[in-house]
């Protein structure tokens, strides 16, 4: 359990430090989230990079967590997806964005990806 846990927690680091990354990426790139001006100035196109913010990390950090989980890693890794779920759930509310855009976003980018990742582990894992 204690094995499960710190799983969940490195996996959930990795998940949100990824998600700070590349979205810092994107701001250097000249986007300002305080500024509801530059929303309205995206288009579709500009709109690929807080998807992929999104979507990246979900997949690896419930990847990190389903290899490092000791029993049911499907569980943990999907613990993590979840985890970030919320989050972007809570940035649905706090950022303006098209409703098409923060539809595909929660349905897509978080747990299907999570389950993306826990597959990946699933085959990388050495079985016991």
């Amino acid at each position: 359990m204690l094995r499960n846990l710190a799983a969940f927690l490195v996996g959930a680091v990795v998940c949100l430090l990824g998600n700070g990354l590349l979205l810092n990426v994107m701001m250097q790139a000249g986007f300002n989230l305080n500024q509801v001006e530059s929303f309205r100035l995206l288009e579709a196109r500009h709109l690929l990079s807080p998807f992929v913010a999104h979507a990246v990390p979900s997949l690896v950090g419930a990847m990190v967590a389903a290899l490092l989980a000791g029993s049911r890693p499907g569980r943990v890794g999907m613990a993590v997806g979840g985890l970030h779920l919320a989050g972007g759930i809570v940035a649905a509310f706090l950022v303006p964005a098209p409703w098409w855009f923060v539809v595909l976003d929660l349905s897509v980018a978080y747990l299907p990806m999570a389950y993306l990742g826990v597959a990946l582990a699933e085959r990388l894992r050495p079985s016991r």
